[in-house]
């Protein structure tokens, strides 16, 4: 695709984050509404490390973080200084040399480091999850850094209760498994300690609560990777993490982690992080976990960026996507009403799922043929690509494979391992509402709103009764033949489409 003059004039914006574990650079631009990353430069500082028992940062971690620091000034200097948002986090929070270490990075970098506040970064990690995650509900949003750990509860974008805990998983790797050993005692040591920290704070958060936990930080990240790895849902829940730490435990060391899934870049903590986790879970009694699509760094950029709050972020995503690889969003339109139309008639014979479920088989309507702009033979197949690797604000993983499901499903063949293999619901539900999108795509075959049909829909179990005038089947003969065609598809999985005319 040629770039547009828009595309290369837009200015750039870049946010960095000193954290206790590593030291990240996001640089983005912001196009059709939405957020493209340009470049992103995260290098394993382990700050946090060099901290002493008496909170004095080393010679040695203070030269390390510095030198990273040359690496993003050479970026940084393209980049509008008004545009640019610097922060550092709990290690320069707590060193009490860090006025050293700051004096010398703003020198390096020419722009001011901000050190955030416990519950000032706890906040923006909300900010960060907010901009770029859908949610109805009151949400418990929770970041494992490298010498903290941030909780908070919001709803939308209001944040109802924020804390830092001085409890990290570079802190606790020196602390809890020294010179690296894993043992069961060194995991209940680390587990207990964390609980202890946290029940401090649980009670005030418990009693305000919350409906859904989303998270981000490195460790969870991690996890939900080894759980992608396995070809499961990436969703973190405490059975799994016991299984995490028994399979740990196989291991006489850290160094010599070797677990498929899991980075060798994030093996030195994935100990001392998990037992945190662990705590948590166990502490505020949570059930599951899924990943959140922004943390710290997004809740700068998006802070500093225009923008309107109001705008529902799939809303957002839809539109950039949908001006980027230019989709008839005409059509698009037409297909979301014979699919609510059609949803509506079957809801309660076939007990179908509402709200989310609803919203994504909605979006999938809006996007269902972005891959025509590559070309039409494999356009299912290269829209299946783009929604799996673009950036989709406002969807989890799991909400992702949903609606890469139905995009790819949208016409021909029906995949049944395809269904099976997304987790955001049933596969039964997955299917009934594919089902509702692949006949509305079929009605919609003439793409003119004004010869759109009148018809009654209804399902006994599996028995799919579709009622249209016999006068419109015949002056839509193609339309028609695209209903028995369906009737053949559907059969291959046990229903069946009765055309009454």
């Amino acid at each position: 695709m040629a770039t547009t003059s828009m595309e290369t004039s837009s200015p750039l914006y870049a946010v960095v984050d000193l954290g206790s574990n590593s030291f990240h650079m996001l640089i983005t631009r912001q196009l059709a509404d939405s957020v493209q990353v340009v470049d992103r430069v995260k290098r394993k500082v382990r700050l946090a490390a060099g901290l002493s028992r008496d909170n004095i940062l080393s010679e040695q971690a203070m030269a390390k973080g510095l030198e990273c620091l040359s690496f993003f000034a050479e970026r940084l200097q393209d980049i509008p200084a008004k545009n640019i948002r610097i922060v550092a986090t709990a290690t320069l929070r707590l060193a009490q040399n860090s006025a050293i270490f700051l004096a010398k990075a703003e020198l390096i970098l020419g722009h001011k480091v901000t050190v955030l506040s416990g519950i000032t970064e706890a906040e923006y990690i909300y900010l960060g999850v907010a901009h770029t995650s859908f949610s109805a509900s009151k949400r418990l949003v929770l970041d494992i850094g490298g010498a903290s750990t941030e909780l908070v509860v919001g709803h939308g974008f209001t944040v109802k209760k924020a804390h830092s805990l001085n409890i990290g998983c570079v802190t606790y790797n020196q602390l809890y498994f020294p010179n690296g050993v894993l043992s069961e005692s060194n995991f209940a040591s680390a587990i207990s300690a964390a609980e202890f920290a946290i029940d401090e704070i649980k009670t005030e958060f418990c009693d305000i609560g919350w409906q859904c936990v989303l998270g981000g930080s490195g460790t969870m990240q991690a996890l939900a990777e080894i759980l992608t790895y396995r070809q499961k849902p990436s969703v973190l829940s405490l059975d799994f993490l016991y299984q995490m730490r028994e399979q740990l435990q196989t291991f006489d060391n850290i160094s010599t982690i070797n677990l498929p899934g899991l980075s060798t870049e994030r093996s030195p903590v994935i100990a001392s992080g998990l037992a945190i986790l662990i705590a948590l879970f166990q502490q505020l009694s949570i059930k599951k976990l899924t990943l959140s699509n922004g943390a710290l760094r997004e809740g700068l950029l998006y802070e500093m960026l225009p923008g309107d709050r109001s705008v529902n972020i799939r809303q957002r995503t839809i539109k950039a996507l949908s001006q980027r690889f230019h989709i008839d969003q005409q059509h698009a339109h037409c297909i979301q009403q014979q699919v609510n139309a059609i949803f509506t008639q079957l809801k309660i014979h076939w007990d179908l799922p509402g709200n989310n479920a609803l919203d994504i088989l909605l979006a999938s309507c809006d996007l269902h043929e972005i891959g025509l702009l590559l070309e039409y033979k494999y356009h299912r197949q290269h829209g299946a690509y783009i929604l799996t690797h673009a950036d989709l604000a406002g969807f989890n993983q799991s909400e992702r494979q949903l609606l890469v499901t139905f995009v790819s499903l949208y016409k021909g063949d029906i995949d049944q391992k395809i269904i099976d293999k997304q987790s955001a619901i049933t596969s039964e539900h997955a299917l009934k509402l594919l089902i509702i999108l692949r006949l509305a795509v079929i009605l919609c075959r003439r793409r003119k709103d004004d010869e759109l049909p009148s018809y009654q829909i209804s399902a006994n179990g599996k028995m799919l009764s579709l009622s249209l005038s016999k006068t419109w089947l015949m002056q839509h003969a193609l339309i028609s033949d695209e209903l028995r065609q369906e009737n053949i598809h559907l059969g291959r999985l046990g229903y069946h489409l009765d055309i009454e005319g």
